[in-house]
């Protein structure tokens, strides 16, 4: 499969490496020196493009892609407001979209386990929630869009979402319940971002040839 990446930093030059290794072509690197390169036959010629930018230039990059023909993955949080605009594009525009606030299988998981346990919590009402997220100092977002997809599932208010940057951390997030007499606590602690890579490669195999708008929940099957 042909794969363009837009956003070449830590995350686009592990998405490059994870893609190669599973016998991907990049056909097209765009970073912020070269945008008129979504024009290009390099970049027309990807069946997907992965974007991880920043929150004020990714709805733009999609567009470009989508003008170019190309579908895309992305993984950039804090724009999300935007996502039930594009949606209802997608379903007359022929193009396709493909969004998580992250990639890893195991947060994913996560949340699965997360929305059922708020379930479960839900007529006990002497316990307080409490979402933790705990990330490197060079995140842009906070709270981290994990922390809010996980706020979502579980009816937490924003407010009740603590936000910690600390050194090279590639993402925590720890979803707690506390009572006068017990603490409940689940936890999703990345070793590295090499699963949000990983993720990323496979969404975008599962998206090539695909009309429309996926989540992680239509690629591991999670109602």
């Amino acid at each position: 499969m042909n794969i363009a990446i837009i956003g070449y930093g830590r995350m686009g030059r592990l998405i490059e490496q994870k893609a190669l290794n599973r016998g991907h072509q990049i056909v097209c690197i765009i970073d912020k020196d070269n945008l008129d390169d979504f024009s290009s036959e390099a970049f027309r010629s990807a069946d997907v493009a992965i974007e991880f930018t920043t929150p004020q230039t990714a709805e733009e990059n999609i567009r470009k892609a989508w003008a170019s023909g190309v579908n895309v993955v992305s993984g950039t949080t804090g724009w999300q407001n935007r996502l039930p605009e594009l949606k209802q594009e997608l379903l007359t525009n022929g193009k396709a979209l493909f969004w998580s606030s992250n990639y890893s299988i195991g947060v994913n998981l996560f949340f699965a386990l997360s929305k059922r346990m708020s379930e479960l919590m839900q007529p006990y009402k002497d316990y307080s929630a409490l979402i933790t997220e705990i990330h490197h100092i060079h995140k842009l977002d906070a709270p981290s869009g994990t922390a809010v997809t996980l706020a979502e599932l579980t009816g937490i208010q924003a407010e009740e979402i603590k936000s910690i940057r600390q050194g090279e951390v590639p993402g925590t997030h720890i979803l707690t319940y506390e009572s006068d007499v017990d603490k409940l606590e689940l936890r999703h602690e990345a070793k590295s971002r090499e699963g949000f890579a990983v993720g990323a490669v496979l969404a975008a195999e599962y998206l090539n040839g695909k009309r429309g708008f996926y989540t992680m929940n239509d690629l591991l099957k999670i109602q």
